[in-house]
């Protein structure tokens, strides 16, 4: 308990002494776009590394096998392709802070709303699920009601982010960063170790859950991959790190190098997932790593391991906070409702908004019923609306609003219709909710934009 207070102390202050960096709204959005390439794959790293890979990898591992961990690769898979694509064009757009702000240079001012609009739902979803993992850690290890281990650790998450902006979330990601690349792998290897070795954890394993698909079927596998493909990429958080790095090369490197960095930690995770399956067989699938980390470390070391868990998820969650204060204000207060605000107001707001929008992330927290259930919901606000388009426009520079809105708007109505249907349909077609809603926008795009250019119409106009 000493060590974590410890932990907990320093992250505020770190919050407070960044406070003092903290002149304008830049430095509170991107950091002063100084993040060079070994900070932004730490952050970045710490970013994305978050409840649902950590402990929402052990839960589905426990459930069913290394299949989840095959079908999430897909992340890290997006990732490095990003950092290698998209991420050094995002430096073409000067003193650009959203992905609000590069949409309307592509799709014009509504689709900078509907992007904003969009993007604050995601990250506040996001949010929540991270809020719940912070409880779950402290619940299965402390014995502390989950809701109240949610407002402990949402509370030091809220007064250092809401204090020193992106430049404290960043110092505070370096340090979780080094404490989950160093105490979770040396989980993993004690569990290994109490099982009798990595053959006898393989021979004691449920049939089906050291292949491939395990038990999933092909449409299955499909569409948890195409989910973890598509469903966190170039999200607000992530973008906004490319954006803070100095330059295009700081960019691809700190970013394509996260990417690889989470293949390794998807392995470990999923192995403590599947370790805990042989020792406690009986417990529930999103205490697996938890229970592994209070039963089998020594009493000095589970101190510092427990550290290292709450901080992989509270790195997560400052990230999609701090991101979800940027969008609202910049791309949706700035923007359409007080366009003259002066710096220094915006940034009081800012921090207002970042205390607020956790409020609001805790409160979700306290109705999810499971880390990836409400990752999975997350995902399909972001990738059947802005993604496609987004994308489209950095790589292939287009500009047409009518495209992006049609494809944004065609994307999250396909996509509720798609969550309301019977499962049996969803089951039978093989078809997720995400899947029909990338579809959808995905030719939507396409078709509206084609039509526009035969047309002939001006590919800025909008409705």
């Amino acid at each position: 308990m000493l060590g974590l207070a410890g932990y907990f102390v320093l992250l505020i202050y770190i919050g407070y002494s960044s406070a003092k960096k903290v002149k304008s709204s830049a430095d509170f959005a991107v950091a002063g776009n100084r993040i060079i390439w070994p900070i932004l794959f730490a952050t970045l790293a710490a970013s994305f590394l978050g409840g649902g890979a950590s402990m929402g990898r052990a839960s589905k591992a426990f459930e069913d096998g290394y299949a989840f961990m095959f079908a999430a690769t897909a992340f890290p898979i997006a990732t490095v392709l990003s950092g290698l694509y998209i991420a050094p064009r995002l430096k073409r757009y000067v003193n650009a802070q959203t992905i609000g702000d590069i949409m309307e240079q592509h799709f014009g001012a509504p689709a900078r709303l509907f992007t904003g609009l969009f993007s604050l739902v995601f990250c506040v979803g996001i949010l929540g699920a991270q809020a719940l993992a912070v409880g779950t850690v402290f619940n299965a290890v402390l014995g502390i009601e989950v809701s109240s281990g949610i407002l402990l650790g949402m509370a030091v998450v809220l007064i250092y982010s809401t204090l020193g902006g992106l430049w404290a979330v960043i110092q505070t990601d370096v340090v979780q960063f080094l404490l989950l690349a160093i105490f979770l792998p040396v989980t993993m290897v004690v569990g290994v170790q109490a099982v009798g070795g990595p053959a006898e954890l393989i021979s004691r394993l449920p049939e089906g859950h050291f292949s491939l698909m395990g038990d999933y079927s092909a449409a299955m596998f499909i569409s948890i991959f195409i989910a973890f493909l598509l469903g966190e990429t170039l999200v607000p958080p992530y973008t906004q790190r490319a954006l803070a790095a100095p330059d295009a090369g700081n960019a691809r490197l700190g970013y394509s190098l996260a990417g690889v960095f989470g293949f390794l930690f998807y392995f470990v995770t999923t192995t403590i997932g599947l370790v805990a399956l042989v020792l406690y067989p009986d417990i529930s699938p999103d205490q697996a790593l938890p229970a592994l980390i209070r039963s089998l470390l020594p009493v000095g070391v589970t101190g510092l391991v427990l550290a290292a868990l709450l901080a992989v998820v509270m790195s997560t969650a400052d990230s999609y906070l701090n991101s979800a204060a940027v969008i609202f204000v910049r791309d949706i207060y700035q923007r359409f409702i007080d366009p003259g605000v002066t710096e220094r107001r915006r940034l009081r707001i800012e921090r207002w908004v970042n205390l607020l929008i956790g409020i609001g992330a805790v409160i979700f927290a306290l109705y999810a019923s499971s880390i990836i259930d409400a990752l999975l919901l997350s995902y399909s606000l972001w990738a059947p609306t802005v993604l496609i388009p987004f994308v489209a426009g950095v790589l292939f520079d287009l500009k047409c609003s009518r495209s992006a809105i049609s494809a944004m708007l065609a994307g999250a109505l396909v996509t509720l219709i798609w969550q309301s249907a019977p499962q049996d349909l969803q089951a039978f077609t093989g078809v997720s909710a995400l899947m029909a809603g990338v579809l959808a926008n995905g030719l939507v795009f396409t078709l509206v934009y084609r039509l526009n250019r035969a047309a002939g119409a001006n590919p800025e106009s909008s409705f």
